[in-house]
């Protein structure tokens, strides 16, 4: 049988890709060639592999400058409304190989480096991923960042260059350990240090009112240093800019700001400084009210908005001179989307800037204000909403506090007048929250401080509506939307799945990639065997290869035919890990009861990265490594079932697993999980998803058609229903034989036999404590997964299930959500036309 063909002989023969021209080749030989010679330090005469993927980057950086250039010069030309996307993360991943596919260079590139006598694989495999972001919120921005280039929006990403992004995992015995991500350490070809537009943030110090505004004096200063990435839209030429912020100490650092004694000292103490741009907090829904992580959320918002604020005025390209300094045109000109709470200092800053510097009335500063803001709202889970003690604002950032009494006596004056006598709802409205320690909650600044207020999915923005924003909702309806989240088809698809791209691309064209509904045409290909034969070709390819990684990686053996089962996303409880745990276990059970049954052979792969400081997230993966230790090794069971835990979880490890997924779980308690992206990612690469009725898991069985999805579980509805009479697992327990043989394993050290009471946690936590219901959905689940192995041993059944899938999930493209966004929040237009190159005339 003949080798499969590489990801990168499948890309040259794609027609997505197109030609590659002699003369490119040549240029691209030439330039690779002018790098390595200037990159390569003068007395090495031998090139690593990293010098060739330095010298690689650059030569396709080259093809990105002219283009970013021109973008600017043209919205400088045009000035259009600009969209601010403010967001504590951006979770890029590799930079590399998504841009060759949005500029079109891969096959010319392709070809150059194998002229070369270069493996194109193993250059893209040095690139640290930039990680700098936590999980879904930070995917969720990058992903946005691709769509609004690709629209021909004129936006900006704002965020923090982190040294160190979320941490490297490691499995230990079992065990996760963290390690620093030092992706900068031999430096990043596609950022560009702006220090000529450094700007001062300050901290702490005092106010002064005077008869003529007021002042905020004796502060600390620290340096906002920007660093700019590319980002190239999908073959329009368009090239925006992210742009993150990194700390600095001042030159003159006084030595009294610092109040020590001596030169080294002071010289030493720079670090506080510049740690607020140190590390990412690695959280995901959850809260820590640290103060460096408040610095870190206002540094970001004050550098930006001096940055918008100077753009607003100086509308021509390279200029200095101030052309506008109108603001009420600033709406007009600026959009600012708030990615959750943590830009949430923008309203307070912008009112800051508005009424003490620039000297504007308060209301007419907030009208502005209040026009230029919008917030996207993450989560429903109460430990994940950022409140902060008023302690802390009030040392760290006195004038902002303020600022935000102010805007809150004028908050509760209109609730007061239009719901009198409540006193009871004016206490749940406050943006303070009075008790134990007085704290600020941010969701509500945001609300009230912003136009638009919308959830991630329809469920979600629901949810919202009816619950956690009850009373804003029934004050301000108008506010509030829904912008159901989407993913980029160029990295989620003909990136990492060229395959499944070039079999689609043969039968409805290649159009698809910048309009991802046209997706729908694959319907008439439903009963097409030559169609079905293809996709099933292309899945059983990628399968193989990520088999082979998982051999070489976790030194098991896989059975290529099996099942491929992944849940890979942040461990949390309410993700549900535990419950994919008692599945695995009770299918082990079966196969050890009947082992002569023809059973569905699986691969259930579980990743995902636990916060360090969460035990019951820690004690999860040793849990399903304890699991895996039991399963692999038991001879009865053979290759029927594997147990494998992805290590090191991240976006270059989720560009090989989507692809190779037969099953998708998704498995959160109804009303938790805010919408989730992985879910679009595995739809889109043809796995079937086995999930709850929760976040856009819900629309997802709306686009492909409730019958080519497994739904089973409580809805929002039942959740709260067994909320108001309570729930009791042990009933669970009790009641059901397979789960109560499950649990009495977990807690009698079947799974840890030096350490019987290894799992004590877990099993007292699903017994007396679960705020997620495990048990609860445990039954239905098994009776689902049950429907999932029947269907599998039908593999043409299941493939036409998968079709539908495809054809379906045109609606999760960013570009989608990114068009809404625009149209129905910032007020701009997008557009498909493309800008000149470089080297075409104007």
């Amino acid at each position: 049988m003949s080798k499969p063909l590489s990801d990168h002989d499948k890309r040259k023969q794609i027609s997505v890709r197109g030609l590659a021209g002699v003369e490119n080749v040549t240029d691209l030989k030439t330039n690779f060639n002018r790098h390595l010679h200037f990159t390569l330090v003068k007395d090495r005469n031998v090139a690593t592999r990293r010098d060739y993927y330095f010298a690689l980057a650059n030569t396709v950086r080259d093809h990105l400058v002219g283009r970013w250039i021109r973008t600017q010069q043209h919205y400088y030309e045009k000035d259009p409304k600009r969209v601010y996307y403010l967001s504590l993360e951006f979770y890029m991943g590799r930079t590399l190989q998504n841009t060759m596919v949005n500029l079109a260079l891969e096959n010319a590139c392709d070809e150059a480096v194998y002229q070369l006598g270069l493996d194109m694989e193993e250059l893209e495999d040095i690139e640290e991923d930039a990680g700098l972001g936590n999980g879904g919120l930070g995917r969720l921005a990058a992903c946005f960042l691709d769509s609004m280039a690709s629209l021909g929006l004129a936006a900006y990403g704002y965020g923090i260059r982190y040294e160190f992004g979320i941490f490297n995992q490691k499995i230990v015995n079992g065990w996760q350990v963290e390690e620093a991500d030092d992706w900068l350490r031999y430096g990043n070809p596609w950022e560009k240090a702006r220090p000529e537009y450094m700007r001062p943030v300050h901290f702490y110090g005092r106010t002064e009112h005077h008869p003529d505004g007021v002042k905020w004096v004796d502060t600390q200063v620290v340096l906002a240093l920007p660093y700019d990435t590319p980002v190239p839209g999908y073959r329009n030429n368009v090239v925006n800019t992210m742009r993150l912020w990194s700390a600095k100490a001042p030159c003159e650092f006084n030595l009294k700001d610092f109040n020590v004694g001596g030169y080294i000292q002071a010289v030493l103490d720079r670090n506080l400084a510049e740690n607020i741009s140190r590390v990412l907090y690695p959280n995901d829904n959850f809260f820590e009210g640290k103060e460096l992580r408040l610095k870190q959320e206002y540094f970001v918002v004050a550098a930006t908005l001096q940055d918008i604020i100077r753009r607003f005025k100086v509308s021509k390209f390279g200029s200095r001179e101030i052309a506008r300094t109108d603001f009420n045109k600033l709406p007009e000109k600026v959009a600012i989307q708030l990615n959750d709470t943590h830009p949430a200092l923008a309203i307070p800053e912008l009112m800051r800037v508005l009424v003490d510097e620039e000297k504007l009335p308060w209301d007419k500063a907030w009208d502005i204000t209040v026009r230029t803001c919008a917030y996207t709202n993450h989560t429903v889970l109460p430990e994940a909403l950022e409140r902060w003690p008023i302690d802390l604002f009030q040392n760290l950032l006195p004038r902002h506090l303020e600022i935000i009494y102010e805007i809150n006596r004028r908050h509760l004056e209109r609730v007061a007048s239009l719901f009198p006598g409540d006193t009871d709802r004016m206490r749940r409205m406050s943006l303070i929250e009075e008790g134990g320690i007085k704290r600020v909650n941010m969701a509500h600044l945001c609300i009230v401080g912003a136009h638009a207020v919308n959830g991630v999915a329809r469920i979600h923005s629901d949810i919202l509506k009816a619950t956690v924003f009850k009373d804003f909702y029934e004050m301000d309806p108008h506010k509030f939307q829904n912008k159901t989240n989407g993913i980029t088809p160029r990295r989620w698809l003909v990136m990492c799945n060229p395959g499944l791209a070039e079999v689609i691309a043969e039968r409805i064209g290649e159009d698809f990639i910048r309009d991802l509904d046209q997706l729908k045409k694959l319907l008439k290909f439903v009963n097409d065997e030559a169609f079905i034969r293809d996709v099933a070709k292309v899945k059983q390819e990628n399968k193989l290869k990520f088999a082979t990684h998982l051999e070489e990686h976790y030194k098991v053996k896989i059975n290529p035919n099996s099942m491929f089962d992944i849940q890979v996303k942040r461990i949390h409880e309410y993700k549900r890990q535990l419950l994919n745990c008692l599945h695995i276990i009770t299918f082990y059970n079966r196969i050890k009861k009947e082992p002569n049954k023809q059973w569905s052979p699986r691969t259930i792969m579980i990743g995902g990265k636990a916060a360090p400081g969460y035990h019951t997230a820690k004690m999860i993966i040793r849990l399903i490594t304890a699991i895996g230790e039991v399963v692999n090794n038991d001879p009865v069971v053979g290759d029927r079932l594997k147990v494998i835990f992805l290590e090191n979880y991240r976006v270059t490890l989720a560009e090989k697993a989507v692809p190779a997924a037969d099953l998708s779980e998704q498995i959160s308690t109804a009303g938790t999980e805010a919408s989730g992206t992985g879910n679009m990612k595995f739809m889109l690469n043809g796995a079937l998803t086995i999930g709850t009725m929760d976040g856009a898991n819900v629309e997802m069985a709306e686009e492909a058609g409730e019958d080519n999805i497994f739904i089973f579980g409580m809805r929002v509805e039942d959740v709260e229903a067994m909320d108001k009479k309570g729930y009791n697992a042990s009933e669970y327990y009790n009641r059901i034989p397979e789960l109560k043989q499950a649990i009495d394993q977990i807690a009698g050290g079947f799974f840890s036999p030096k350490q019987p009471d290894l799992f004590k946690d877990i099993v007292n936590l699903l017994m007396h404590h679960d705020r997620f219901k495990v048990f609860a959905d445990y039954e239905d689940y098994i009776k689902c997964q049950e429907k999932v192995s029947a269907l599998y041993k039908k593999p043409k059944e299941w493939v036409k299930k998968v079709i539908y899938n495809i054809a379906g999930s045109g609606k999760f493209s960013s570009d989608r959500t990114i068009s809404q966004y625009a149209r129905e929040i910032w007020g701009v237009e997008p557009s498909l036309e493309k800008i000149a190159a470089p080297d075409d005339p104007k």
